[in-house]
């Protein structure tokens, strides 16, 4: 079979997926310190003023620099949307269908490019940073694909039943307009790239901000969109801070939708923002996750090391799906603590460009502080660091921010289980039985992804009554983590999301659309 790269895949690629990122490496090593523009109505944009951006690996390297926008610049980029909205929706299904297919297929073109700057820009290692790329390509060409196995979401309906009259009914999704995309540092390809794919597919026009930590991303991704052969104003890319750029674009009046990805408060803040005004807007908001895992006595210990292992401290903590709860059986806590203590210890930490590193830095010197806050407050009271717990600083490590991979013990009770920390701190706690850890899994307002290990009758019963959007079960690739286009959707319930239906689903398209029922008496 050939390789294909997934999340669950990554662990064991073929030597030439290594040879190529190196050579995509070496090549963007060489262009770094360019310019990166917005770019609006199908014209690169510099902004009034620029800053320099240095990735989160080693603060002595530029990457580049970046346009810094501000209102004017929002307003120019939904205007441009505005205008070319009419012309988007009423290109042919086929035709529109056609060049996001050529976007997808210029994205793989282009993957071990994007991975590299990708592993620059946020210090994913190699995989991780490939896995992005791969599936903002994914996200394209299965979007397209649904629209089109749904006939564009247009249905004829039976005839009214009256005599002497023809009355025809259909059911019509139609686009909304303009739609702002709000995506995150951790991945700002995929979670820019996803619901982008959604809104061009359906008909909608698009403006994009990017974390201001992440600008390069969006940038490739504009390029992308621009090379496809997407209209000018279809797609524009503004850059700037969420409290300059991103306001502007939320209380625009004339965009028509949104698709937030971020932390809870801001998305809630965002959404009651949409739901008041003239009328209520959509708003697709997918936000944080204070994941669970429940290890039984019953479970395969080898497994749930790993996996716990893999989902808790890849891409360094910081998914939304990343395991940070495990709740295990108290007869085999220790054995299952002590695997996966060693299983930390084996762990590579450094420069992630690097074939033999597993976990990069964390994002910024913020995220590294509040790593060191959480840390402290595990020193004190009745929890206990178990390994790690440092920042790691010695050599070239002095100059990225650098932490230890940290298993922290603590009663069920401890503040720390019930806050979304973002950093690769895993804690764990001793349970009675399945059901204690069952019963604990679900105390959070926060319901994204799960796993479980246990016997059949045990993972049964954690499906039917876990409250979490993603769920595995007895998956040594990750207890929590490895989502991908076609194989698993991926949404929160709770708190974790506003819809309750996920990313790449057979559900999602229509929440970029709205029905009209259409009725002709001839």
């Amino acid at each position: 079979m050939t390789f294909k790269l997934t999340y669950s895949t990554m662990f064991n690629p073929p030597e030439e997926m290594h040879e190529r990122f190196e050579s995509a490496l070496a090549e963007v090593r060489a262009g770094l310190g360019a310019f990166h523009a917005m770019h609006i109505d199908g014209k690169d944009v510099r902004g009034a003023r620029a800053r320099p951006t240095c990735g989160p690996v080693d603060q002595r390297v530029r990457l580049g620099e970046v346009a810094v926008g501000n209102a004017a610049d929002v307003d120019r980029a939904v205007v441009a949307a505005r205008q070319a909205f009419d012309t988007w929706r009423r290109t042919p299904m086929a035709d529109r269908l056609a060049l996001v297919r050529r976007l997808a297929d210029l994205i793989e073109e282009r993957v071990y490019t994007i991975g590299a700057a990708l592993a620059l820009e946020v210090g994913k290692n190699r995989m991780e940073a490939l896995g992005e790329a791969e599936e903002t390509a994914a996200f394209f060409s299965g979007y397209a694909a649904e629209f089109e196995r749904n006939g564009g979401y247009d249905r004829s309906l039976p005839d009214d039943p009256l005599e002497g009259w023809a009355s025809h009914n259909r059911s019509v999704l139609k686009p909304h307009g303009v739609w702002a995309v709000i995506a995150p540092f951790n991945y700002p390809m995929a979670l820019a790239g996803g619901p982008t794919a959604a809104a061009l597919v359906t008909g909608n026009t698009i403006v994009l901000k990017g974390a201001s930590d992440t600008p390069w991303a969006g940038r490739l991704l504009g390029d992308c969109i621009r090379d496809a052969g997407v209209p000018p104003g279809v797609f524009n890319y503004v850059i700037g801070s969420g409290a300059v750029v991103g306001d502007a674009l939320i209380r625009h009046p004339d965009v028509a939708g949104a698709t937030f990805t971020g932390s809870f408060d801001v998305g809630m803040g965002l959404l009651r923002s949409f739901a008041s005004g003239r009328w209520p807007r959509p708003c697709i908001i997918e936000l944080g996750g204070k994941n669970p895992c429940i290890v039984t006595a019953h479970g395969d210990l080898e497994r749930a090391s790993t996996g716990i292992v893999r989902s808790a401290y890849g891409m360094s903590g910081q998914k939304c799906s990343a395991l940070s709860r495990v709740y295990v059986d108290q007869s085999v806590a220790g054995e299952l603590i002590e695997r996966i203590v060693a299983q930390i210890q084996a762990l590579t930490v450094g420069d992630p460009t690097c074939r033999r590193i597993y976990m990069g830095p964390v994002i910024s010197r913020k995220a590294a502080a509040s790593f060191d806050d959480y840390c402290r407050r595990l020193r004190v009271g009745d929890a206990r660091i178990l390994v790690g717990g440092t920042r790691l600083a010695g050599g070239d490590l002095a100059h990225g921010h650098f932490v230890a991979p940290t298993l922290a013990e603590a009663p069920a009770g401890h503040a720390l289980f019930d806050e979304e920390m973002f950093v690769p701190i895993l804690m764990v706690s001793r349970v009675r039985d399945f059901e204690e850890g069952l019963r604990l899994a679900n105390a959070t307002r926060l319901g994204l992804t799960a796993g479980c290990y246990g016997d059949e009758d045990e993972v049964r019963t954690f499906l039917d009554r876990i409250e979490a959007g993603v769920t595995y079960v007895n998956r040594p690739q990750g207890a929590t983590t490895g989502a991908w286009p076609g194989y698993q959707a991926f949404g929160g319930w709770k708190g974790s999301g506003s819809t309750g239906k996920a990313i790449g689903s057979f559900y999602y398209l229509p929440q970029y659309l709205r029905e009209q029922s259409q009725t002709w008496v001839e």
